[in-house]
């Protein structure tokens, strides 16, 4: 039985010259990697320039050329073998080729047992009713099947494709407060809390009446919000976008929980005070009314006792959901058509819907005039091997972490409505 020739892969200058810039931008990030050492020290890379995040998102976009250029190879791969598999077809019918020894039809097949049976002397040399005949011998080949599941089973290669699991998106709620930036431990401010005013027309002569005022220090801590993962040597080192990948998913859990904090940390021990737990914020209960109906009149204390103006309104997407689909009683939508696009709004204040809020109420309030999100030092993402036995087990620990306070400067400027 004749033996199968390799593939054979015709090379052409578009297929060369795709390899060639896939080995560069390999070359490239190996040295980059190599650069920053075995503790990917960012500091050490002098071949790029600006801080530690620029030079994480220019090896996350040499990841994504690695990606696009491996999938140009591919492609042109296929085109190459498609050639060589039609090059050696042409030898083979110009004779060019040992063909297969095995009995064959005229259409190249192999014959089957009854065929070659048939054509057999015994067969041939058979006369009925004397009893006898020659006999003969049939060249049949006995073997296993080569099938997928005894012989070559079939590559599946990945997608760069990377599903997230299903989470909150972040960040959706502290995008909505003022951002600054701190160097103390602690953000104090002076809160006037005492204005008596006595100002009256007062006649010639007459005594002035005495007005008060009296202001309290308040303080707002910088607290740390943080996150740890071990990983081993193996994984970053087998498969270069699982550092980006975790560099990537650290920071937004840092993120997602700044959210959660800023509408419901309650502020014991190192947690952020969040709006529902600042004390002195507007209340309204729900009660019997609508929803629509108590969140204004959530706006009208924040206007009236407050004196400000609410920027926002934060409630949950199942909460939302019962005031989108309210309806006249002819079945007309009252928030506007399902065809009407555009942001969503009550009584002419955005509307976020999350589910960082609290599940039973809507928080609103001025978060663009008495709010404030002070930044201490911004997210920050170490690798170290030097944790607890990490060193001897060959594994790293990403540690990523942010330092901030959050302020509301006037409690009776924010509110929430209770009981949805």
């Amino acid at each position: 039985m004749s033996v199968e020739a390799p593939e054979r892969i015709v090379e052409f200058p578009a297929l060369k010259e795709a390899q060639g810039k896939l080995d560069a931008k390999r070359k490239e990030l190996a040295d980059l990697l190599r650069e920053a050492g075995p503790e990917y020290d960012m500091s050490k890379v002098k071949s790029i320039q600006g801080d530690t995040h620029a030079k994480v998102a220019h090896i996350g976009s040499l990841n994504a050329a690695l990606e696009d250029l491996k999938k140009d190879v591919d492609e042109k791969l296929v085109i190459a073998r498609a050639a060589g598999a039609a090059k050696d077809a042409e030898q083979v019918e110009q004779g060019g080729k040992d063909l297969p020894s095995e009995p064959r039809t005229k259409s190249g097949q192999h014959k089957s047992l009854g065929e070659l049976f048939v054509a057999s002397q015994a067969c041939k040399g058979y006369r009925p009713g004397s009893g006898q005949g020659p006999s003969a011998s049939l060249d049949i080949e006995l073997k296993t099947l080569f099938s997928t599941g005894a012989g070559w089973a079939p590559e599946s290669i990945r997608t760069g494709r990377v599903e997230m699991f299903p989470t909150r998106p972040a960040p959706h709620v502290v995008e909505f407060l003022p951002q600054t930036t701190t160097s103390q431990a602690s953000v104090v401010y002076m809160e006037e809390t005492t204005f008596t005013n006595a100002a009256q027309e007062t006649a010639e002569g007459g005594t002035y009446q005495e007005a008060t005022l009296a202001l309290t220090e308040r303080a707002s801590q910088v607290r740390k919000v943080a996150v740890f993962l071990p990983v081993t040597d193996e994984q970053f080192e087998d498969e270069p976008r699982a550092q980006m990948y975790v560099e990537n998913r650290l920071p937004f859990m840092l993120r997602q929980r700044l959210d959660s904090q800023a509408l419901v940390g309650d502020g014991t021990g190192v947690n952020l005070l969040g709006t529902s737990s600042v004390v002195g914020i507007q209340v309204q209960a729900k009660g019997a009314d609508p929803i629509p109906d108590a969140i204004y009149k959530l706006f009208t204390k924040i206007r009236d006792d407050g004196f400000a103006e609410p920027s926002v309104l934060f409630i949950r997407p199942a909460k939302w959901q019962e005031v989108r689909l309210l309806k006249t009683t002819d079945g007309v939508y009252i928030w506007g058509h399902p065809s009407i696009p555009g942001p969503s709004t009550i009584w002419g204040v955005p509307v976020v819907e999350t589910t960082a809020a609290p599940a039973t109420s809507a928080i609103a309030g001025d978060y663009t005039n008495f709010s404030e999100l002070a930044v201490r030092r911004g997210i920050d993402v170490q690798v170290s091997n030097s944790h607890s036995t990490f060193f001897a087990e060959g594994k790293l620990a990403l540690r990523a972490d942010v330092r901030c306070a959050l302020i509301h400067y006037r409690p009776k400027a924010f509110g929430h409505v209770t009981g949805l």
